[in-house]
């Protein structure tokens, strides 16, 4: 449930609620009071002696005009049968002499009500016989000069008496039935939002302490829910954020140490051909020159290490852009064998391209950087070449969605355990073989999935390695 309507529902309720419980406490009243005092509480025969009183007080202007009209039996009979509707009496006094009366009355009993009736109505009721009746009292005036007067009595309506007492019983029952719904309204609304807001202060809490794994549950109203989903996935990318940075601290100590131990050893060279040249070692040009040419490959390979370093760091911050063709992929790798058959024929090295494809591929690529890609790759693979002639192929095949290239040596092999890890940036197989910066394959893994592609190696034990690159078809 929305908040929103949570809210409506909760203030409309605290209105509706007791309205309706008070009108069935006074509908439940009205039935009590008709079955203890009859049917005279009744609806309609409240609204029948209403209309007869008023009649009967309306008539009061032709009895002044002709009060001999209450002298005639057949107009007594009526206003009788009349008064007999309401349960009414009727008292008709001329010079002091009561003429008719709808029942005997004492002396007393008609003064009482001369006394205490009005035009109007008595403004307290006349008790007689313990019955309680209003008293209209008229004034008539005879045309021989008599004066009289006509006595209306109407029973006093039980409800009436018991009015006031109704309607604070009803105020009352409003008031408190007001109280109690707005406690359990407010008790049920604030619950509903209350709990959900201590889970959270209590995760803010946990977090706060760094608890990382205390998980926020959704529950509440939607507003409550979404806020705590909000609060849930933040926590887990600050989770994420925090594993993140500490990866990132672990992988710098690894590269610092990385980095000092893979330049301790061309600096050490370097130091130790200088120190022999300052003592006299060196002592014709044949060996002096053997000496410098030593101490420039080391600062060669000083220098590559770096590079290699920045190149590494600029991929992993995606700060290189790539420039993508698209190109035939046979006949890229087929330029790249023909540009640099005869280098590594030098270093006894035969490199061949089988392409096994049925039609022309092409693919999206950036032709700098995939180059450095098959370098690396070639370079990994002459390193741990074994002693003798060198074999290097190339396979080039397709599936229905993407291009697979093949790099397969003939070198020593890499142990099935170092698969999983060869890509990893420093990571040797063998720690005592520290050739190159170690950053070789981690630099093609980052460029092959720059191009939305994957690397992974295949062991073929004591007889090489396949490096498997996949591409997808442009």
């Amino acid at each position: 449930m929305q908040l929103k309507t949570r809210l409506i529902l909760a203030n409309a309720s605290t209105v509706v609620i007791p309205m309706i419980v008070t009108v069935l406490i006074a509908l439940a009243m009205f039935f009590i009071f008709g079955k203890l005092f009859g049917s005279g509480i009744s609806y309609e025969h409240q609204q029948k002696q209403s209309m007869i009183r008023f009649e009967l007080i309306n008539k009061s202007i032709t009895w002044k005009q002709t009060p001999e009209l209450l002298e005639e039996e057949s107009y007594q009979k009526y206003l009788l049968e009349q008064l007999a509707e309401i349960n009414g009496e009727l008292i008709l006094i001329k010079d002091d002499e009561v003429k008719f009366s709808s029942r005997n009355f004492s002396k007393i009993e008609v003064a009482k009500s001369l006394a205490t009736g009005t035009i109007t109505g008595s403004r307290e009721p006349v008790i007689i016989n313990d019955v309680s009746y209003t008293v209209f009292v008229m004034d008539l005036n005879y045309k021989e000069g008599s004066q009289g007067n006509i006595l209306l009595l109407t029973p006093v309506n039980r409800l009436e008496t018991s009015y006031t007492g109704l309607l604070i019983l009803v105020l009352v029952s409003f008031v408190l039935t007001f109280v109690i719904t707005n406690i359990v309204v407010s008790y049920q609304f604030s619950r509903s939002i209350i709990k959900p807001l201590n889970t959270l202060q209590r995760a803010a809490a946990e977090i706060a302490k760094g608890n990382l794994d205390y998980s926020i549950a959704e529950e509440g109203d939607q507003e409550i829910q979404a806020l705590c989903r909000d609060l849930e996935l933040m926590r887990i990318k600050l989770k994420d954020s925090v594993h993140t940075h500490l990866k990132y601290e672990d992988n710098r100590k690894l590269l610092v140490s990385s980095i000092s131990h893979d330049l301790k050893t061309p600096v050490t060279s370097i130091k130790g051909y200088v120190e022999g040249i300052l003592d006299g070692i060196a002592s014709n040009p044949e060996k002096m020159e053997r000496y410098l040419k030593t101490i420039a490959l080391k600062a060669y390979q000083i220098d590559q290490m770096i590079d290699d370093l920045l190149l590494y760091a600029k991929l992993d911050l995606n700060q290189i852009p790539f420039n993508f063709e698209r190109m035939d992929i046979g006949e890229y790798l087929l330029n790249y064998v023909l540009e640099n058959e005869p280098e590594l024929e030098r270093n006894h090295i035969k490199i061949s391209l089988h392409n096994e494809l049925l039609e022309k591929q092409h693919v999206l690529l950036d032709r700098e950087r995939m180059k450095r890609v098959i370098m690396n790759i070639l370079d990994n693979s002459r390193k741990y070449m074994s002693n003798g002639q060198g074999k290097i192929e190339i396979f080039l095949r397709d599936t229905i969605a993407s291009i697979i290239i093949e790099l397969r040596d003939n070198g020593t092999g890499i142990h099935e355990t170092d698969l999983p890890f060869i890509f990893d940036r420093f990571y040797r197989s063998d720690p005592a073989r520290s050739k190159g910066s170690g950053l070789g394959l981690a630099i093609a893994k980052q460029i092959i999935e720059g191009h939305n592609g994957r690397v992974w190696a295949v062991s073929h034990g004591k007889d090489g390695t396949s490096i498997m690159i996949s591409l997808s078809k442009s």
